[in-house]
């Protein structure tokens, strides 16, 4: 019989000791902390980031459309061609038109071709037969064509006139959107409730409309720096109009929730100094040339709109 001989396990299956179990679980859980709290960290900073870039892209996107309709600001167009539908006599006279969508009294139109094209003011407007009254030099045969010129002097409304712009409350009127449609807008910086407010309607609307939260187009807005307000005016006088050819607009805005690592709003200010109503700038520039034909003033229909 061949004695006993006790084999030794093979080194793969002799297993951990306890003291090797311990520090494998402290070296994990070292491990884990450390990505556990740079994750946290990482989810910190995206929140700082979106918090930040909430704002800035609030702010941003209300002062470009700011920009883009001041600069439209007293812009006058027709919805749609229009031309006479009769002769039209030498003279004052009243004729039919195709359309009198987009006109009022005391406009300038130009009329015809030619050497018999002339600029007419008009007196009256009649929605319900489609005529127009003015004084005529030359007559006109039926289809001659009839063409906006010129625009608002009051494009941006001036704060000298009866309830117009202010610090808070910027009021524009025209074809703001290029699409040929005229319209009414005012923005209300609204400090008390932080809200700015943008209220657009028809130039002819019958009533005007509070703004609602439909209308907001920036939240969080504070009071600016040094109490400067969120409109200021260039105005330029000629003849006793009063034209706004520059606006500065001065927006403040704090992010929508804490920072969370200061534990504090944070704030931004975008200051746009001089922003140009280019049409209201052409047409002074006329008036400082003497050419009174071409400046349209306020339709009555949008000055009710004003108060």
């Amino acid at each position: 019989m061949q004695p006993y001989i006790r084999r030794a396990d093979p080194a793969g299956h002799a297993g951990f000791t306890l003291i090797e179990l311990m520090i494998s679980v402290l070296l994990f859980s070292v491990v884990s902390g450390v990505v556990i709290q740079g994750i946290l960290g990482l989810a910190r900073v995206n929140d700082i980031v979106a918090n930040r870039t909430e704002m800035h892209g609030g702010v941003r996107n209300a002062t470009e459309l700011l920009q883009q309709e001041i600069g439209q600001a007293g812009r006058i167009a027709l919805p749609a061609a229009a031309r006479l539908t009769a002769a039209a006599a030498a003279g004052a006279s009243t004729v039919a038109v195709t359309s009198v969508a987009g006109m009022f009294p005391g406009q300038h139109l130009v009329v015809d071709i030619g050497a018999i094209e002339e600029t007419i003011t008009l007196t009256a407007v009649n929605t319900a037969s489609n005529e127009i009254t003015a004084t005529f030099r030359f007559a006109h045969a039926a289809n001659a064509r009839l063409a906006v010129s010129g625009g608002f002097s009051a494009g941006v409304i001036p704060p000298t006139m009866a309830n117009g712009s202010t610090g808070t409350v910027l009021k524009v009127v025209g074809d703001v959107n290029g699409d040929r449609n005229m319209v009414y807008v005012e923005y209300t910086c609204d400090i008390a409730t932080g809200r700015l407010y943008r209220n657009a309607m028809p130039w002819n609307a019958a009533a005007k409309a509070a703004p609602t939260v439909e209308q907001v187009l920036l939240d969080n807005v504070m009071a600016n720096p040094d109490a400067t307000p969120c409109f200021t005016y260039q105005q330029k006088t000629i003849a006793g109009t009063t034209y706004v050819v520059g606006v500065a607009i001065t927006l403040t805005v704090r992010t929508q929730d804490v920072d969370p690592v200061t534990k504090q709003f944070q704030t931004e200010t975008k200051a746009l100094l001089n922003v140009s109503p280019r049409n209201v700038f052409n047409v002074w520039q006329m008036a400082s040339l003497g050419y009174a034909n071409r400046i349209n003033p306020l339709p009555p229909a949008t000055q009710q709109l004003l108060p």
